[in-house]
């Protein structure tokens, strides 16, 4: 176990690694479905209250950094011409999973309930974008990714307590993390292929 305060230091990495894909989004060299990265936004935010609510401390701010830098890239695809902007079945699915989330949440009181809907909430959210990276790796800029599963790794390391609150969103992110850095940086998806 780390000290809980490095979480600060995953947390300005993240920031950093968004940096290369909120330029590319601005510059319109990437085109972010603005769908995903609005549902990425909201569902890591869920989690993130539901982690403050149930005592989970700095260690949360990593779960609000994946919530906020969708947020900032979803403003920013405004700005770039070939973002896309259409709303899918699987788009209303994730939507639909994260205000259940939230609705289980109120009722039952139970933060978990509102982190583990948003957990497959944001996984959903990640599937075009999975697809796009295993096909089109070129599409995508993976900086953002490596730095999500670096913040994840310092997330898990400075735990001081294993408990589902604590862990779940951190751990998803680290495999999801990897798994989009396996495919955009080393191109598995073109590997697996041939």
């Amino acid at each position: 176990m780390i000290n809980p305060n490095f979480v600060i230091v995953g947390v300005i990495l993240q920031t950093l690694g968004s940096w290369s894909y909120l330029v590319d989004t601005l510059k319109g060299r990437i085109k972010p479905n603005k769908v995903s990265w609005l549902l990425w936004s909201i569902s890591p935010l869920i989690a993130f209250v539901a982690m403050i609510k149930q005592g989970v401390g700095i260690t949360a701010l990593a779960t609000f950094i994946v919530g906020f830098v969708p947020l900032v890239i979803f403003i920013a695809s405004f700005f770039n011409r070939k973002a896309e902007w259409k709303i899918t079945t699987l788009d209303i699915f994730c939507g639909t999973l994260s205000v259940l989330g939230l609705v289980f949440w109120l009722i039952t009181k139970v933060g978990n309930i509102a982190i583990f809907f948003s957990i497959l909430a944001d996984g959903l959210a990640a599937i075009p974008t999975i697809v796009k990276s295993y096909l089109y790796p070129k599409t995508e800029n993976s900086t953002i990714f490596i730095f999500g599963f670096v913040n994840a790794v310092i997330a898990l390391l400075a735990l001081n307590e294993w408990n589902f609150q604590n862990y779940g969103f951190p751990i998803y992110l680290l495999f999801v993390n990897a798994l989009l850095v396996s495919l955009i940086k080393f191109k598995m998806g073109l590997v697996i292929k041939k």
